[in-house]
């Protein structure tokens, strides 16, 4: 069972989500097309593995939307970001580094997160969108969430 709240490290570079598994949660559609995923780290609170550098579960994001969805040992939970406060800094080699912190409400869990509705997560952010001639063309995240309970 999760403390009621906990850290989770957000760290690697975002790939588009192709097949989409089901995470039971009504709020997200993982296979629309619209959302990219990462790696999710535990930092503390989390039930089981704490090892710091070892993957937990993975983040799905809409860059375009509104919506995302976590997926991590003891189940899932669907969040909508309601508020931000963030800048865009160049990066000196054609990306750049948006910096700052968004507000998220809970929406909808599964599992042990179940009690987790309708709490809030606030993210403290640094996402790097990379340069588009890089090769990779993509965005490399490294975000604390830190998630409550109502």
């Amino acid at each position: 069972m999760p403390n009621d709240s906990f850290v989770l490290l957000l760290k690697g570079l975002y790939q588009p989500v192709v097949d989409g598994p089901n995470l039971g949660l009504s709020a997200v559609d993982l296979n629309d097309g619209s959302y990219s995923t990462t790696k999710i780290y535990p930092v503390s609170g989390l039930p089981g593995n704490q090892n710091e550098n070892k993957a937990v579960g993975n983040f799905y994001v809409q860059f375009t939307g509104d919506l995302c969805a976590y997926h991590v040992p003891g189940g899932s939970f669907a969040m909508r970001f309601t508020g931000s406060d963030y800048v865009f800094v160049d990066d000196g080699q054609g990306g750049a580094f948006l910096e700052g912190t968004f507000e998220l409400t809970i929406l909808e869990a599964t599992g042990v997160y179940r009690s987790f509705v309708g709490g809030h997560n606030h993210m403290v952010d640094r996402l790097h969108f990379l340069a588009p001639g890089d090769g990779s063309g993509g965005a490399v995240e490294y975000c604390f969430c830190f998630i409550s309970r109502p």
